[in-house]
């Protein structure tokens, strides 16, 4: 059994959708821990919910981003970790860190990769008035929200949509495609290739 770990910032609900699949089998893995690096965030109360060990490691109390990765890295190893998933985790990730779990990190974009980088990509998709935008989940590499794309679903922006529908329908897609992709990651049947995933 692979082991895998979560990390977040914010509300949590792909690590819901992440932590249910698990418990449903639909996800062959063993969810070892969550680790946030937000003493505020509501995923914490999740976590506790669905029975996960949770560890908080606060950024504000680190002197430098090397240091708070480190903290990071201890759990990780702590736990023996095989797969580091990414769910609202509003933190970049250093080269070296990223490096050192080469093709061992995963990430959820609530946009059509490469549309709309960065932190707002559904309030950006909406502002730009696009017909269809979406959602990707790809390896995490060195550049920000650029690594090699396991998956994407396209949500249609229809005439009524508002932000916060368009939102709701970015996270029900996310929550179906995320825990599908990860396990195909963890039975190793996707890995990258230069940009592409086979």
């Amino acid at each position: 059994m692979k082991n895998l770990a979560i990390l977040a910032s914010g509300n949590g609900s792909n690590f819901s959708a992440i932590a249910k699949a698990v418990k449903a089998k639909k996800i062959k893995a063993d969810l070892k821990v969550l680790i946030s690096d937000n003493p505020k965030a509501f995923v914490l109360k999740r976590a506790k919910k669905q029975r996960v060990k949770a560890v908080l490691i606060d950024r504000s109390l680190f002197a430098s981003k090397a240091t708070f990765e480190n903290a990071v890295i201890t759990i990780l190893k702590e736990n023996k970790i095989d797969l580091i998933v990414l769910a609202g985790f509003m933190r970049l990730l250093s080269k070296n860190f990223v490096r050192k779990y080469k093709n061992k990190i995963l990430n959820i974009h609530p946009a059509l990769l490469p549309s709309f980088k960065g932190e707002h990509a559904i309030k950006d998709a909406f502002d730009y008035a696009v017909k269809y935008t979406g959602v990707t989940v790809h390896f995490v590499d060195e550049q920000t929200d650029h690594g090699p794309i396991i998956a994407q679903a396209i949500v249609p922006i229809v005439k009524n949509d508002t932000l916060k529908s368009l939102e709701a329908k970015i996270h029900k897609i996310e929550h179906q495609i995320y825990p599908a992709a990860i396990n195909l990651v963890l039975k190793g049947k996707l890995k990258p290739k230069g940009r592409r995933v086979v």
